[in-house]
């Protein structure tokens, strides 16, 4: 049987890789989704791949400006008229360089989208789901979230802040039976790593990739399916005495740190 019938969910990143295959596997069990992304080219071709599984629909937004995020909150309950799940995923990784030849304005732009927009989600959506009595929220982190990686700062520090807004929502929401919770990916193969490959060793991406590939005790990257199945359990009632926890998806490397 279907595990999402009759449920609502918001996708942030939505046009992403990760985004794209989580709103797949909704669909597929029974879920209404909003796709929220950059840019309205990917968003359509997002939708275009989608509309086959399921209703689908899109909202153009920044997560880093309160009024884009009051705008897709409010199209999903105008739409909907409710809110059960929000994978409050959109993130960037920001400039590769080593922490002092980081620029200010590399760091910021990696907190609006990685902090900033977590935390307007959170606030936005929270008293939705408050009011009903129901929801569940998975916050994508990283395994950055505990170790740090030289030549990503700014991005460890936004994944960092991830856990910690998702503890204090988790704490403030559980008596109002919402679950927060978050994920914790490793390297993924998706075109964000992509292009930390290329930034690692411009002209020589093959390499970077089997360097970080080293560093995983399994041997490979993840796929974004592989995420889309877990974002899919804590979404659903097969976690429903689940809040507040962080769920490491790395191929062994946590077995490596604290």
């Amino acid at each position: 049987m279907a595990k999402l019938v009759g449920k609502v969910a918001i996708i942030t990143g939505g046009a992403g890789g990760i985004g794209i295959e989580t709103a797949e596997l909704f669909l597929k069990e029974g879920a209404k989704v909003v796709l929220v992304g950059r840019t309205r080219e990917s968003l359509m071709k997002a939708k275009s791949e989608l509309d086959q599984y399921g209703e689908v629909i899109t909202v153009k937004a920044d997560v880093s400006k309160e009024e884009d995020t009051i705008k897709y909150v409010n199209k999903t309950v105008e739409n909907f008229g409710k809110i059960d799940i929000f994978f409050n995923n959109a993130g960037i990784e920001g400039k590769v360089a080593l922490l002092v030849d980081q620029t200010v304005e590399a760091f910021d732009e990696v907190m609006n989208i990685n902090v900033r927009g977590i935390f307007l989600g959170l606030k936005h959506v929270l008293p939705i789901m408050m009011e009903q009595g129901s929801g569940s929220i998975i916050n994508t982190a990283s395994d950055a979230s505990w170790m740090g990686y030289p030549t990503l700062s700014p991005y460890v520090a936004s994944k960092h802040a991830v856990v910690g807004l998702t503890k204090t929502a988790a704490l403030e929401a559980a008596s109002r039976k919402v679950r927060v919770n978050s994920i914790h990916p490793t390297s993924v193969n998706t075109r964000m790593m992509r292009d930390i490959e290329e930034s690692t060793y411009p002209g020589r991406a093959e390499q970077a990739r089997d360097e970080y590939t080293k560093l995983i005790p399994m041997g490979r990257y993840a796929e974004p399916d592989e995420i889309a199945k877990l974002v899919l359990f804590l979404a659903s009632e097969d976690s429903s005495f689940i809040s507040g926890s962080q769920y490491r998806i790395d191929g062994g490397m946590s077995a490596n740190s604290n």
